[in-house]
């Protein structure tokens, strides 16, 4: 194939002034930009409306989605401490097991409009029309409105976007906030200006509040490229990187510094960590133990290295495609490769500043880093994770087939055209065929579409325009009918739990369990809303992914991970963990108690025990305490008042010690204990199950329907 320098075909982005200052701003938003057809800004709004009201479409079927954080949200919205260090109950006993960047939107939220499902999960709907108009942006400068456009597209119909951008969970705004770094290297790489660069900093300094060293994967390849393709000196460029990582520690580092330096006395117990250090939590069990599954206070080790298999999946070369993650992420992996490959091959001969080239390369390199280390990571590595390579297999999709659409006039562009089609198709029938009770029909559908338009393709340089437009279409089409199919599932189903995935019944074999990456906690709904069925009269995933209101999720025993997936709605057993604990039932005779299950997922807190919680609150500092995070999420969200997370997520955390409980007993300062957390999950510490211990031995049973409970005011006699 002849190799052309791509401003032949795509116009450098322009360097002309920005529109006059004293046009009006809707105008401008309206127009959009000078050089680009009419029809780029209406199509592009258009589509950036459709995304919102799909996202937004049947949102509260989630109800809390994620109580672990949905809790740590309500107490953000009733403290402004709470807020600041990212507390799972107002009163500030102790954190969530992550910065709480992510936290601050959805708090900010339930401030102003009070505490729902809507309140909480919109701010994360924004994000992902967010990230969708940021790709557009970047992807539009240098390709075309067109390959912006088709960029929106992939990104919008890939169903781990659909399901995490309408989630609680960190993942949301760590992926907003990667595409905008990759947005402001490209930027930078334009004209060689510092700012640019500094702004990717700041990016990357705010990701790492939202899910630590994450933020970090990208990096290596962006700060390469920069270094060796921005249209500057040598000694400017490494200038500008020492800038710009300047600016990532301030953006990221000041809250580390005040969390670091306060008392430690004075502030909440640092969830997750077993030393009450932010920099422990973020070097440990956040950081390298996801790398070698080597994770201090976790339930569960990794897989470790190589084709081994573990509680959280096989690792190797092939997890991205595998049966636990191929549905969620990989339906344009393979074209998204291909046409990695193809555009560097057509840019080849550039100049080293290109602008082209460097795009494939940044989104390139960020996707391969990204998915690299998910492959290879032993420790904790759930599916939803992958949406962090959603943006960037979009770009590389939307600019590879503008690319090789305008070279469709050669052999082997429109060759590689209409092979990156038939392979994307013989993918789908293959993910498709993963689930041959869901639509059957579609994947024969999309195997014959797929290889009939990249016939069409292969000769589109040389038919007629009608033809070709044909071929692009059902090429289009094919190519994407599977994802988006899969995306309707997610939109049209309710998603709650700490293990959540997309798609439909069985999409994913991975199972549910273990402590989610970035905390889990069991789902509830918002008073009012059933948590069974969402308004479509469709189960929820509750109870395939991972359970809500007391249910384990349905993995191997005792809800551990690795066990096999029941399907939607079947019963399951929750086995209890060694080591003892209160055990207790959940409101409706659900077991609430020990176990994975109890662990994942909150427990069900019916009428009479919330009375009972809600009695006097006002007169203690915390109404209940709870073993574990999830179930005292469950009743914090059910009463509004602060309930104490023993031990944190996993009950693990030797917070409080056995002594500090006692004297926050002594002080009256607690009034009921549950007796349905994970007890006997207090890790080396026995922390947990010492204080469950000295509970049961010490105070009064109290019942309130099926749940049990400890009066810490009534000692026995």
């Amino acid at each position: 194939m002849t190799t052309l320098h791509p401003t032949d075909r795509f116009p450098a982005p322009p360097t002309t002034a920005a529109p006059a200052a004293d046009e009006p701003f809707l105008r401008r938003v309206r127009k959009g930009r000078p050089e680009d057809p009419r029809w780029a800004r209406p199509a592009f709004l258009a589509l950036l409306l459709a995304i919102a009201l799909a996202y937004l479409w049947n949102l509260s079927a989630s109800g809390y989605a994620n109580s672990f954080y949905s809790a740590a949200v309500q107490a953000g919205s009733q403290s402004w401490k709470a807020f600041f260090f990212g507390s799972l109950d107002a009163a500030n006993a102790i954190t969530v097991d992550k910065p709480p960047a992510t936290l601050w939107p959805m708090a900010l939220s339930v401030r102003i409009f009070g505490l729902s499902s809507w309140a909480i999960l919109a701010p994360q709907v924004l994000m992902g029309v967010a990230t969708a108009g940021v790709l557009y942006a970047a992807v539009r400068r240098r390709f075309g409105a067109a390959a912006g456009l088709i960029t929106m597209a992939v990104f919008a119909l890939t169903p781990v976007a659909a399901l995490m951008f309408r989630f609680n969970n960190p993942d949301a705004l760590l992926a907003l906030l990667m595409t905008v770094t990759v947005y402001c290297v490209l930027r930078a790489l334009e004209n060689g200006r510092t700012k640019w660069l500094v702004w990717a900093g700041v990016a990357v300094g705010l990701a790492f509040l939202s899910k630590t060293l994450q933020a970090f994967l990208i990096l290596p390849p962006l700060a390469v490229l920069y270094a060796v393709c921005a249209p500057t000196t040598a000694r400017k460029r490494l200038g500008q990187l020492g800038l710009a990582a300047l600016a990532m520690v301030v953006a990221g580092g000041w809250w580390v510094a005040i969390v670091e330096l306060w008392p430690a006395s004075s502030r909440p117990y640092i969830g997750g960590s077993q030393n009450n250090s932010f920099l422990e939590l973020t070097f440990g069990y956040n950081g390298l133990g996801r790398i070698s599954g080597d994770e201090t206070g976790s339930v569960g080790g990794g897989g470790g290295g190589g084709q081994s298999g573990g509680q959280w999946g096989e690792t190797g070369i092939g997890r991205m495609f595998n049966s636990e993650i191929g549905s969620q992420i990989s339906w344009l992996l393979p074209a998204a490769l291909i046409l990695l490959l193809a555009g560097i091959w057509i840019t080849w001969k550039a100049k080293r500043t290109d602008t082209a080239r460097a795009a494939f390369l940044a989104w390139g390199g960020s996707l391969l880093m990204t998915a690299v280390v998910f492959s290879f990571m032993a420790g904790i590595f759930h599916q939803y994770y992958t949406v962090a390579l959603a943006p960037y297999i979009a770009a590389l999709v939307g600019m590879g087939v503008t690319v090789l659409w305008e070279e469709r006039a050669k052999w082997a562009a429109s060759g590689v055209l209409g092979a990156t089609v038939a392979v994307t198709a013989l993918w789908s029938y293959v993910l498709l065929g993963r689930t041959p009770d869901y639509l059957p029909w579609l994947r024969w559908a999309v195997l014959i579409g797929g290889l009939a338009g990249a016939a069409g393709l292969l000769l589109a340089g040389r038919a007629g325009r009608r033809l070709a437009f044909a071929a692009v279409g059902i090429g289009f089409v094919a190519s994407l009918a599977g994802p988006t199919a899969y995306t309707l599932s997610t939109l049209n189903t309710g998603h709650q739990g700490s293990i959540v995935t997309a798609g439909p019944s069985g999409a994913s074999t991975m199972g549910g369990g273990g402590r989610g990456g970035p905390g889990g906690g069991g789902g509830m709904q918002p008073p009012g809303q059933n948590s069974q069925q969402n308004r479509n009269g469709r189960s929820s995933q509750a109870n395939q992914q991972g359970g809500a209101m007391g249910r384990p999720p349905t993995g191997g025993q005792g809800g551990f991970p690795g066990g096999g997936r029941q399907a939607q709605g079947q019963g399951n057993q929750q086995n209890g963990m060694p080591g003892g604990g209160l055990g207790g039932m959940a409101e409706g005779g659900m077991p609430g108690g020990g176990g994975m299950g109890g662990l994942l997922n909150g427990s069900s807190v019916g009428s009479q025990a919330k009375k009972l919680l809600e009695k006097n609150a006002d007169a203690y500092t915390w109404a209940a305490a709870a073993i574990g995070s999830q179930n005292a999420a469950s009743y914090q969200l059910a009463t509004g008042a602060p309930v104490m997370a023993i031990g944190g997520f996993n009950g693990s955390d030797p917070s409080p010690t056995l002594a500090q409980f006692k004297q926050y007993v002594e002080d009256g300062r607690i009034h009921y204990f549950i007796s349905s957390g994970t007890g006997g999950m207090g890790g080396d510490s026995g922390t947990s199950s010492k204080i469950s211990s000295w509970v049961e031995d010490t105070f009064e049973k109290v019942t309130a329907g099926s749940s049990t409970f400890y009066d810490l005011t009534r000692p026995k006699s």
